[in-house]
């Protein structure tokens, strides 16, 4: 399984997550840091990733469309990329059991 870090995340958190989540990258490494929505959406699906961002208009997609992609919806509000990382780490089992589960297309990550 492997993320794809919005623009509103760390680029950091794909080197520091690698461990558990191989292959994860961030809109930065493929130049879509200012990309529309729907421009991400369709590169993540058509690249078999998960979104993970903090951004509520990927919800209302992900609600809207179904998956693919799946969507990782970060809720933390205010924090450091440490907070993000440390709770990507602590939700990894339900993350990776939510990639897996063929009817759910949005987890939200309190």
């Amino acid at each position: 399984m492997k993320l794809l870090f919005d623009q509103n995340l760390s680029p950091k958190l794909s080197t520091r997550l690698s461990d558990i989540y191989p292959g994860s990258q961030h809109v930065k490494d493929y130049e879509l840091q200012e990309a529309e929505d729907p421009v991400v959406w369709t590169f993540a699906k058509d690249n078999g990733f998960t979104i993970v961002s903090k951004d509520s208009d990927f919800e209302q997609r992900g609600v809207l469309y179904g998956h693919p992609p799946k969507l990782v919806w970060v809720r933390l509000g205010n924090c450091s990329t440490a907070q993000i990382e440390e709770a990507l780490r602590k939700y990894s089992v339900v993350i990776h059991t939510f990639y897996e589960d063929p009817v759910e297309s949005v987890l939200v990550i309190p």
